[in-house]
């Protein structure tokens, strides 16, 4: 092989199409843009959501919900989650350490959801009755 006799793959080059260019281009006359409106002049625009002056869709539909700013700050741990940890001692730090809840997590719950069978110790971590129950009866404890 040599340097000058290298060419691109046979179809790998496509020339760009020239618009405007005659009627035998296939794109002359209007260049594809169809006969008068917005879109056929130069510089036709609009922002998005524009529908020609009709009260746009984002406007026409009401507002619902909301995004809780609390919610961000706050997780929920289920039973089968502790399960999988490594610590035996688990307080809020630890939860963070080995990636169970997120980084900017404030207070944390756990939810009777799943089973737990090694005994574990929660100190300042929320616990629902339910939870509280199947940690006690594993042999784990709550501090408050």
């Amino acid at each position: 092989m040599k340097l000058n006799t290298i060419k691109p793959a046979a179809g790998a080059k496509k020339a760009r199409t020239r618009v405007g260019r005659g009627i035998g281009s296939g794109l002359g006359k209007t260049a594809g843009r169809g006969h008068k409106g917005q879109h056929a002049r130069k510089g036709g625009y609009h922002k998005v959501g524009f529908e020609g002056g009709q009260m746009p869709i984002q406007r026409r539909l009401p507002k619902r919900g909301f995004t809780s700013q609390q919610a961000l700050t706050r997780a929920e741990l289920t039973l089968s989650k502790l399960e999988k940890m490594k610590a035996t001692e688990i307080d809020l730090a630890t939860l963070i350490a080995e990636g169970v809840v997120r980084r900017d997590t404030l207070t944390a719950k756990v939810v009777k959801s799943g089973s737990i069978t090694r005994a574990i110790t929660l100190k300042g971590v929320l616990v629902t009755k339910g939870a509280r129950e199947a940690i006690t009866a594993a042999g784990g404890s709550i501090a408050e």
